[in-house]
C-alpha cells in the first residue's frame, strides 16, 4: 500500500523528495548552512564539513561500483558508471576549489559519527547487508541482486538532492553583487546545472530501476530514501561551529534571565479548519440525529438540522460581508510614509464593534445551544492541525530541557475545542479565548467573550508579557497569519507568518510594514551578529518574518 502511494507521474524519485521537503527545510536552518549563506562561516568549520563530505564521495563511489556489478542491463550499467565518473571528477573539483583558496583539507581520514553512520548506511544498502535483514533468503539469487541498483540509488540520491536544494536556496538570498561572499564560487558549483543534471540523472535511473518492483519492495525503496534523508540533515546538525550562531533560537537565547515566550493563533494557523464553522458543523449534525420515543422518530429538541443549517449560512454570509466592508473602509485611510503602529491600532478598532456585534448575533441565534461538552472535546480531539504544528508543541511539551512559556490566542467560541485538540492533561499550552457556557455539561448557547477582536488579543499579549518579565526581560515570538494577529505580531520581538493571508498583505502596503522570508532575515541576522556583536531583536519593528510551514518554525526555534 505504501509503494502504490507513491507512485505519480513525476516519477517515484520527485515524489520521495516532496515527501521529504519538511525534512529538508531542518537542514536549512542549522548553525552551519545559515553560516555558511551568511559567508561568515568560519574557514575552519568549512574545510572540516568539505573533509567529511569527501569521505562519503569516495563512499558513493564504491556504492556505485556495486550497484553497477548487480545491474544486468548494459544501458544502466553504463549510466551508472558514467555517474560514478562524475563522482570521481567532483571530489578532485572539492580538491581543486579548497587549493585555490589558499587552505588545506584537514590530515588523516578520520569521519565524524554522523558521516559514519551515513557511509554505513549507504555501503549496507549497495551490498545488500540491509536487503537481506529486510528481505531474509532472498537475496541469493541473480534476479534480486538486480534490485541492490534501485536500493543503492535510493540511499545515494538523497545526498545530491539536498546539496543542491540547500545550494539554491543560499543562491537566493544572496546580493546580486556579492562577490566578496567567501564561499560563493562553492555555493555555485553545487547550484549549477551541471550539478543539477547529475542529480537528475541519479533520480531518472532510480525511477527507470522501481518500475518492476512491488508495492513491498516501493515501500522499502521509500524507507531506505527516507532514512538517508534524515542521516543527511544529522550530518549537517551535527558539523561542529566555532562561532555563535542565532539558531537554533531557544538555545541562543533561552537562559535563566531570558524568559523565552511563544504566542501563537488558532484558526487555520494551527487549525486546517476553522473553529466557529466545526462548532455551528457539530450543532447541525447533531440535530439531524433522529431517536425514537414512544415507536416514533422525532428530532432532538430544538431547532431541525435544516433550520440550523439556515441560520448558520444567515450569520456567517453577514460576517464575510460586514468584515469585508470594513477592511475596505480602513483601505481608504492615507497611506502613512514610515511604519506606525498607533496608526493601525486605531484603524483596526473599527473591527471591535463588528466583531462584537457578530458574537452578539450567534448567542442570541441558539444555533450552539445544546451541544454536549462531551461533543465539543471528541470533535477537538479529532480536529486536523497543519502539517508539522502538533509535533512543535508536543517538542516542548515533552522536552525537561526546553522552558519555554506558550500561550495560544484565539477568537474561538470555545476554549474547551482548544484544549482537547492539543490532547494534553497538563494544561500545556495556556489557552485565552472565548468560552461556552454550561448548564450540566450543556451548552446554553451563550458566548463567555474575553478575546474577541485584535485590540482585545493585543491586550490578552501585553498583559502576559508583563507578567513573564517579573522574572527577567522576555523574548517574546508571535505565530499568526490574519489580520486577527496582525498587532500581536508586530508587538512581539519576532513575528512570524505563516502564508500571510491577501487581507494581510493589503495592510502591509497602506500602513508602512513589511515581509521578509524567515531565511532571508535569519540569514542578514547572522552576519549582525559576526560583525557587530548581539543581533537585537524588538517589537515595533515594522518587520514580519514569513514562512510556508511549521517545519521552518520547528527548525528555527528548536532546531532538529
Amino acid at each position: 500500500m505504501g509503494g502504490l502511494a507513491i507512485r505519480d507521474e513525476g516519477g517515484i524519485a520527485k515524489s520521495l523528495w516532496k515527501k521529504s521537503r519538511n525534512e529538508s527545510i531542518f537542514a536549512i536552518y542549522t548553525p552551519y548552512i545559515l553560516s555558511l549563506a551568511s559567508g561568515k562561516l568560519d574557514s575552519a568549520s568549512f574545510l572540516h564539513c568539505i573533509s567529511q563530505d569527501l569521505r562519503f564521495l569516495q563512499a558513493s563511489a564504491e556504492a556505485f561500483e556495486m550497484a553497477e556489478e548487480c545491474s544486468d542491463d548494459d544501458d544502466d550499467k553504463a549510466v551508472i558508471r558514467k555517474v560514478r565518473k562524475r563522482v570521481l571528477k567532483k571530489m578532485a573539483m572539492f580538491r581543486l576549489i579548497v587549493q585555490e583558496w589558499g587552505f588545506e583539507l584537514p590530515a588523516g581520514n578520520i569521519s565524524d559519527r554522523a558521516m559514519v553512520k551515513c557511509t554505513d548506511f549507504l555501503l549496507a544498502t549497495a551490498s545488500g547487508k540491509a536487503v537481506g535483514e529486510r528481505f531474509p533468503g532472498k537475496v541469493a539469487t541473480p534476479f534480486e541482486k538486480t534490485k541492490f541498483s534501485a536500493y543503492a540509488l535510493a540511499a545515494m540520491s538523497p545526498s545530491m538532492r539536498i546539496q543542491s536544494f540547500l545550494s539554491k536556496e543560499i543562491q537566493a538570498v544572496l546580493e546580486p553583487d556579492e562577490n566578496i561572499h567567501l564561499y560563493k564560487k562553492w555555493i555555485d558549483s553545487l547550484a549549477s546545472q551541471k550539478y543539477e543534471d547529475s542529480a537528475s540523472q541519479i533520480e531518472d535511473l532510480l525511477d527507470k530501476l522501481t518500475v518492476c518492483l512491488t508495492g513491498e519492495e516501493l515501500q522499502f525503496v521509500e524507507n531506505i530514501y527516507q532514512k538517508a534523508m534524515k542521516l543527511q540533515v544529522e550530518f549537517f546538525s551535527a558539523q561542529p561551529i566555532i562561532q555563535n550562531t542565532i539558531v537554533p533560537l531557544y538555545r541562543a537565547h533561552g537562559s535563566d534571565e531570558h524568559n523565552f515566550v511563544i504566542f501563537s493563533g488558532f484558526d487555520m494557523t494551527c487549525s486546517a479548519v476553522d473553529s466557529c464553522a466545526l462548532l455551528a458543523d457539530i450543532a447541525i449534525i447533531k440535530s439531524s440525529k433522529a431517536i425514537k420515543l414512544n415507536g416514533y422518530e422525532s428530532l432532538d429538541d430544538g431547532a431541525s438540522s435544516d433550520d440550523l443549517r439556515d441560520i448558520w449560512s444567515s450569520l456567517h454570509g453577514q460576517y464575510v460581508e460586514e468584515y469585508e466592508q470594513c477592511i475596505d473602509s480602513i483601505m481608504l485611510s492615507d497611506r502613512v510614509t514610515q511604519f506606525n503602529f498607533e496608526s493601525l491600532c486605531n484603524a483596526l478598532g473599527q473591527l471591535s464593534e463588528l466583531e462584537k456585534a457578530a458574537n452578539l448575533r450567534v448567542a442570541n441565534s441558539g444555533v450552539l445551544k445544546g451541544l454536549h461538552m462531551d461533543e465539543i472535546k471528541w470533535a477537538g480531539e479529532h480536529l486536523v492541525f497543519q502539517d508539522g504544528c502538533l509535533e512543535f508543541f508536543r517538542e516542548i511539551e515533552k522536552s525537561k530541557d526546553i522552558a519555554i512559556d506558550v500561550h495560544i490566542l484565539s477568537y474561538c467560541w470555545s476554549g474547551d475545542l482548544i484544549r482537547s485538540a492539543f490532547r494534553s492533561a497538563s494544561g500545556f499550552p495556556n489557552v485565552h479565548s472565548n468560552e461556552l457556557l454550561f448548564d450540566e455539561s450543556i451548552s446554553t448557547g451563550e458566548i463567555l467573550k474575553r478575546v474577541q477582536n485584535p485590540t482585545e488579543k493585543l491586550q490578552t499579549f501585553n498583559e502576559i508579557c508583563k507578567m513573564s518579565s517579573n522574572n527577567g526581560r522576555n523574548l517574546s515570538v508571535y505565530i499568526g497569519g490574519s489580520v486577527e494577529d496582525l498587532l500581536c505580531l508586530l508587538k512581539a520581538d519576532i513575528g512570524v507568518v505563516i502564508s500571510p493571508s491577501a487581507n494581510l498583505t493589503r495592510l502591509a502596503g497602506l500602513f508602512g510594514f513589511s515581509f521578509v522570508p524567515l531565511f532571508s532575515g535569519l540569514v542578514k541576522k547572522q552576519r549582525e551578529l559576526i560583525e557587530g556583536g548581539c543581533p537585537c531583536w524588538s517589537g515595533l519593528s515594522g518587520t514580519l518574518y514569513t514562512v510556508s510551514s511549521w517545519a521552518e518554525i520547528h527548525a528555527f526555534i528548536l532546531g532538529t
